[in-house]
């Protein structure tokens, strides 16, 4: 999984360039207002789980308080907005295909952006059921290796079942089952690391020459930038 975790450790970075900007602050509106919509309208973190690791993330970018409860109220308060999780399946040039997810009031509009921008970096969108039966869903878990031990790493990694675990030089990233997911709170005492996430890890991976690496990021980082877009997933292997 060395290609997946290099592009993981390419999105932290962007993520921690994009939080200088503020530009991060509002995708995780987004993302919080959706998991309350798409939890049942459930405002609590505690008794919705999707909520809890959207908050989580939230305070790992240091979003203010008062932003995450905005964001709750536009997903429960009487002025809620309607939000809709959508996917879209993309085939880019070079073998590469893409899973990207929005979070929309418009889904004609995000589906134009995504359209437009696919084709512009020389993609194009691929039917429903094209590309999602290549990856798997999987929880994932960023530990900072001068923060916590590799014994204690991979005790947890057995905890949560574990199905693989990937290495940087910074950054030991557990992959495990995503029906875990809510059970990581149990086995992370005396643990610093990032909020748990989930990923579509493809079964199968391309890989590419650097000037085609770089294209495919580019075409990556233009679909980021959609307002509605919240997460790309790829088959792509990076190197360093």
């Amino acid at each position: 999984m060395s290609g997946h975790s290099k592009w993981s450790k390419i999105k932290r970075q962007k993520q921690a360039k994009d939080v200088e900007k503020g530009a991060i602050f509002s995708k995780l509106s987004r993302l919080i207002t959706l998991a309350v919509t798409e939890g049942g309208g459930i405002p609590d973190p505690d008794l919705n789980v999707r909520l809890r690791l959207a908050v989580e993330k939230a305070k790992q970018y240091n979003m203010p308080k008062d932003n995450i409860t905005r964001a709750i109220e536009k997903g429960s308060g009487p002025d809620k907005i309607s939000l809709k999780e959508v996917r879209y399946e993309a085939f880019a040039p070079h073998g590469v295909v893409m899973l990207i997810f929005a979070a929309t009031d418009n889904q004609n509009r995000a589906i134009t952006e995504v359209r437009n921008t696919l084709e512009r970096h020389g993609g194009k969108l691929g039917n429903q059921g094209s590309v999602a039966y290549l990856f798997e869903k999987r929880g994932v878990l960023h530990f900072d290796k001068n923060q916590n031990s590799q014994d204690n790493i991979l005790k947890f990694a057995e905890k949560i079942q574990a199905i693989d675990i990937d290495e940087d030089e910074n950054t030991t990233t557990v992959y495990f089952p995503y029906e875990n997911i809510g059970k990581v709170g149990n086995f992370l005492d005396n643990f610093k690391g990032d909020a748990p996430e989930v990923e579509f890890i493809a079964s199968s991976s391309v890989s590419l020459n650097k000037e085609d690496q770089n294209k495919t990021i580019a075409l990556i980082e233009a679909i980021e930038q959609i307002d509605d877009v919240q997460n790309v997933y790829t088959n792509a292997v990076f190197t360093e």
